[in-house]
């Protein structure tokens, strides 16, 4: 059998409107790596957090950005991130790095180093990967083989979100969500947007699988096109 052709997948969109467990399933199910971007954004802001670095003070946040050593492991049936060494895949999820992640990830040169760091991850997968983000169509990757934006409603997201985080109040969710999408699209380095070249998919009425189907029909398109 012929071997399926490489292909670079690059999956954007808000918060809440299922990019890691469709990019993960999308990937496991086409044998491709896998990237998730924002861990990185969240391992870097993790490691500030730690090292009492002024999240209030860019320049203090941008003299600091190329301390931290982070390591993403691309397997999408386990996929890991180290900072120093130490394993961050739980830590990197609290409320406080959530809290804190717009404001560090939105520093150029934090962009630029961890922009870096995706460019290269995403060149040494040799049999293709999908790389989830808000900037990854229009910014990290804009020569990507296939580029999808996924979008949904503010409500169908904050009630996806609430889900994952146990116990939360809804609407306090969509409105951390709604003011994240605000500091993301608004920032001046890299903001979260569709590319021109993107394929939407509204995932509001879609189920899991449905959006998982949906892009790996996409995928195979292209890779058949290759």
């Amino acid at each position: 059998m012929e071997t399926p052709a490489a292909v670079i997948v690059a999956i954007d969109g808000p918060s809440g409107t299922g990019k890691s467990s469709t990019s993960k399933a999308v990937a496991a199910q086409l044998g491709l790596s896998y990237l998730d971007t924002g861990a990185q954004y969240r391992a870097i802001t993790w490691w500030m957090v730690n090292n009492d670095v002024d999240l209030t003070d860019p320049t203090a946040i941008a003299a600091v950005a190329g301390k931290a050593d982070i390591v993403s492991g691309t397997d999408p049936a386990a996929p890991t991130i180290t900072v120093d060494g130490t394993d961050v895949a739980g830590p990197i999820r609290t409320t406080e790095v959530t809290s804190k992640v717009s404001a560090v990830s939105a520093v150029p040169e934090v962009r630029a180093r961890i922009t870096d760091l995706q460019r290269s991850i995403a060149k040494g997968a040799g049999a293709g990967i999908v790389v989830e983000g808000r900037d990854i169509g229009t910014t990290v990757l804009p020569d990507a083989d296939l580029k999808i934006f996924l979008t949904a409603s503010p409500e169908a997201r904050a009630a996806r979100r609430s889900g994952e985080l146990k116990g939360s109040d809804v609407r306090a969710t969509q409105e951390a969500l709604v003011a994240r999408d605000r500091a993301d699209s608004s920032r001046k380095t890299s903001p979260l947007a569709k590319a021109d070249d993107a394929v939407e998919v509204d995932t509001t009425e879609l189920t899991l699988q449905q959006v998982i189907e949906c892009v790996v029909t996409l995928v195979e398109e292209k890779r058949a096109a290759k």
